[in-house]
């Protein structure tokens, strides 16, 4: 019994730290979605944008088993994250003036207001809880069973190691997303890249979506293989690390100047 429980600490950081990069990255698009607003409303927004989180995430725990096997609803938040992400990273790299991609997407959202920034806030966020639920499900899935009755469709124990892997996500994006705020002052290339991580999180979703039983294009298991894997999280370090060492970033200006 002990081994067993062992395994589920074991996981439970593996899973922590899982949470943490998708967290990471809800934080990111959250502070770029808000960035335009005055600096209370953009607050306020950021900690609307958590309590979404939350309620999305949390509602998606008791809507497990309805999650994982609809395949529509994951092909919704595949489609949106990916027209999301690549909307605006084309629009960084052809533009206009093919300029930073934050005067556009200011130009755009001026006379939008708080609301409705909130409301693309709302859509991000359930994008992201569907996406993080999914891979948490998928590595809790993986243990033994628990001696614990079962809930919300699935293992006690298991059940457990989910929502706790939630909470430490939607602790981390609490405390990263006013920082992300301050470094996107900084380094304003990042905010190309957030959308670019966008847009490869919705590749994931969909490679979900195509190896649903129901429409059986990718094999059922890939998603899940140490191939898909490792190449996600490889295109996704890669990704952020050209981001942070891209040109353009207020500290090379200064260092050439």
């Amino acid at each position: 019994m002990e081994s067993i429980w062992l395994e589920y600490g074991w996981t439970l950081l593996i899973l922590i730290g899982l949470e943490g990069l998708l967290s990471a990255d809800n934080a990111l698009v959250l502070a770029v979605i808000a960035k335009h607003l005055p600096d209370d409303e953009k607050k306020r927004a950021i900690k609307y944008g958590i309590f979404l989180a939350f309620a999305f995430r949390f509602g998606a725990l008791f809507a497990i088993s309805f999650i994982a096997n609809v395949w529509q609803i994951q092909a919704i938040g595949a489609a949106y994250l990916l027209y999301l992400g690549l909307k605006h990273v084309i629009k960084a790299r052809f533009g206009k003036e093919n300029e930073n991609i934050r005067e556009d997407t200011e130009e755009e959202a001026a006379g939008k207001g708080f609301w409705p920034t909130v409301g693309k806030i709302a859509l991000a966020d359930l994008a992201f809880a569907i996406d993080s639920i999914l891979a948490a499900v998928a590595l809790a899935l993986g243990l033994p069973d628990s001696p614990l009755d079962d809930f919300g469709g699935m293992d006690g124990g298991q059940f457990i190691i989910v929502v706790l892997g939630g909470i430490a996500g939607l602790i981390l994006i609490k405390y990263a997303a006013t920082w992300f705020v301050q470094l996107l002052e900084k380094r304003p290339a990042l905010e190309t890249t957030a959308y670019a991580i966008v847009a490869w999180v919705g590749v994931k979703l969909a490679v979900i979506t195509l190896a649903h039983e129901d429409i059986d294009i990718l094999d059922h298991d890939f998603p899940h293989s140490t191939l898909w894997t490792l190449t996600f999280y490889g295109v996704l370090v890669g990704i952020a690390l050209f981001g942070w060492f891209a040109p353009g970033n207020k500290e090379s200006q200064h260092s050439e100047s």
